[in-house]
């Protein structure tokens, strides 16, 4: 049986949604933000003290855009892949760790300048230069999807996963205001996936196992 370790609409909700995506059977553990402070015994399965950790049977994963990857290869095959022979292949690939690496990083820190650090230590400043920094790669979203529907190869992969949690993740920032008319359309398929929406009820049903 595949566990999560999951925080509510943290980066784990990727691997919550790919699990969904795949239809791949699971066990959820729900955890308080952020599980190093506030339930300090998961560094006992996690040294790291982060979100997501992914434990197949000898496998344990942290990344949150690798464990999408890893789960329609491993668990595959499926259409969330694009496989090395596909044209768009290289481009799945930039996009799935786009989403992470390029669009989530710099809004971790708009959150840590904003309401995770102590009043004295919060920087307004930081976190607008931080959030114009999303907006600005954000700008090449919008040239994206200017023609077409997916990201790539016609069709909804993991690279969308990937890069629709850092648009989630904006809306919980309350910077999606500033989405263009393409990104907010995107948002608007993503988020009527019956996947997503089965994985945001799944974190509601036990929210409460977080304490």
């Amino acid at each position: 049986m595949i566990e999560l370790y999951h925080c509510v609409d943290a980066r784990s909700f990727r691997v919550l949604w790919a699990l969904k995506e795949m239809g791949l059977p699971y066990r959820l553990h729900m955890l308080p933000f952020p599980p190093r402070v506030r339930q300090p015994e998961y560094l006992e399965l996690n040294p790291l003290g982060t979100i997501p950790l992914l434990i197949d049977g000898e496998v344990r994963m942290t990344e949150s855009a690798a464990i999408p990857q890893y789960l329609a290869t491993r668990y595959g095959p499926s259409p969330l892949v694009v496989a090395a022979d596909e044209a768009d292949y290289g481009l799945w690939l930039d996009w799935l760790h786009r989403g992470e690496a390029t669009l989530t990083f710099p809004l971790t820190l708009v959150l840590r300048y904003t309401q995770l650090e102590p009043e004295t230590r919060r920087l307004q400043q930081a976190a607008d230069d931080y959030a114009q920094w999303f907006f600005s790669r954000l700008r090449h979203l919008t040239r994206a999807l200017g023609d077409r529907e997916w990201l790539c190869a016609g069709r909804f992969t993991m690279a969308d996963l990937s890069v629709g949690y850092a648009l989630l993740f904006a809306r919980t920032l309350d910077l999606h205001h500033r989405f263009s008319p393409e990104i907010q359309a995107y948002w608007d398929r993503l988020s009527s996936r019956q996947a997503f929406i089965a994985a945001k009820a799944a974190q509601s049903d036990h929210v409460g196992d977080a304490g």
